[in-house]
């Protein structure tokens, strides 16, 4: 059982150090909306 404990605790140790790094990168990275124009063409089709 306590080796069943310990994985728990890990597991939650690591889910927890991944969510507190999602959230730096949400609070420190900004991104600069842009517009993007790019011309899309129809291949024509063989007759």
């Amino acid at each position: 059982m306590p080796s069943l404990i310990r994985f728990v605790v890990t597991v939650g140790a690591l889910i927890g150090l991944i969510y507190l790094g999602m959230l730096a990168l949400v609070a420190n990275v900004k991104v600069e909306p842009r517009e993007i124009t790019q011309i899309v063409t129809i291949p024509k089709t063989p007759q």
